[in-house]
């Protein structure tokens, strides 16, 4: 996040400096309020309030959520990487400080990629014990998403969706190329658009990765419309009765691409029993396909979880639950020594 203020009349006052790279918002009050306040968080940081003082521009700390754990041990930092037409996409990585890189970093490489939504930094209490793990985060700010305004959102949508394939697929590549990871240590992680992401990625790109993990996906591209809201979808994917559409559609469409035959990498669908947002038949399809269509030992395998929804609401017990059976999987799947 870049803060900026500007008086009424459209004159630059100053940039407020951030703690670091992280994501900020509120900054809310009156016109005449010496002071505001705004929230503040990253991959290393928990939730912070901070005190700005409108005069002076200084940030002090107010409140921030006790968790134990040291933020000063890990490193933060944004990274820009060429995409398959060449387009400069930014990525954001976490490790701990004095992490070697040379190619056997246990990695999950996140993605959403849609619906104007952004990728930034932000706190994940379960993403602190894959980082305590010795685990590298990455997060990668795919077109699709509203990183760069309208445009980059319009470059990942509707008959543009394989740039946002494209520009997961390099990101997997640069880790690779740059030693922060190999590809038996790769995982690919996503959820709802996400899960569509990782599913259409890991069928254009099976030996790329040690594992996907695709969660809640939107699997089923020619009939997704036919499901709960699916239909509003449109404005991102297209139509599938506009011919096309539906062939820009079919030819990424997870569950239609699992190719028999194939050897993929261990896979952990994720999904629940009562997701009115991504219909869980999208889950149980798309799995179906892939054990069919897999010819190697890896497993497939699906996570269903019981009176659960989108994500959103479920009780801590079962958060703890689904994050050390997916964290279970990676450790099997990537040959983790704990």
């Amino acid at each position: 996040t870049n803060i900026k203020i500007y008086e009424t009349s459209g004159k630059f006052v100053r940039e407020v400096r951030l703690p670091g790279i992280g994501s900020a918002g509120g900054f809310g009050g009156k016109r005449k309020d010496s002071e505001t306040f705004y929230s503040y968080s990253s991959f290393n940081v928990p939730p912070t309030i901070y005190r700005y003082d409108m005069k002076s521009g200084k940030s002090t700390l107010f409140r921030i959520a006790t968790v134990k754990f040291d933020p000063l041990l890990y490193e933060v930092k944004q990274v820009f990487y060429p995409s398959k037409d060449g387009t400069k996409v930014p990525m954001f990585l976490t490790y701990k400080k004095g992490t070697k890189l040379d190619g056997s970093n246990p990695t999950i490489l996140n993605g959403y990629g849609g619906f104007n939504i952004p990728s930034t930094p932000g706190f994940s209490i379960g993403r602190i014990a894959w980082l305590e793990m010795g685990g590298i985060y990455a997060l990668a700010c795919i077109r699709g998403g509203s990183e760069y305004g309208k445009d980059w959102w319009k470059g990942g949508s509707r008959l543009n969706k394989q740039n946002v394939f494209d520009d997961f697929a390099y990101a997997g590549k640069w880790l690779i190329s740059n030693k922060y990871t190999s590809t038996p240590k790769l995982a690919i992680q996503g959820g709802s658009n996400g899960g569509l992401l990782v599913g259409a990625v890991l069928n254009q790109n099976p030996g790329l990765f040690g594992a996907a993990l695709p969660a809640v996906g939107v699997m089923d591209m020619l009939r997704f419309d036919k499901f709960t809201i699916g239909w509003a979808w449109k404005s991102d994917y297209g139509d599938p009765a506009n011919a096309e559409d539906f062939k820009a559609m079919y030819a990424y469409s997870p569950y239609h691409n699992a190719k028999p035959g194939t050897k993929y990498p261990p896979t952990l669908v994720t999904t629940a029993d009562h997701d009115d947002r991504v219909f869980p038949a999208h889950s149980f399809k798309y799995t179906a396909a892939m054990q069919e269509a897999q010819a190697g030992d890896a497993p497939v395998l699906i996570r269903i979880q019981v009176r659960g929804g989108h994500g959103a609401g479920l009780p801590t017990a079962l958060q703890i639950e689904q994050q050390a059976d997916v964290y279970g999987f990676l450790v099997k799947s990537l040959n983790i020594k704990m």
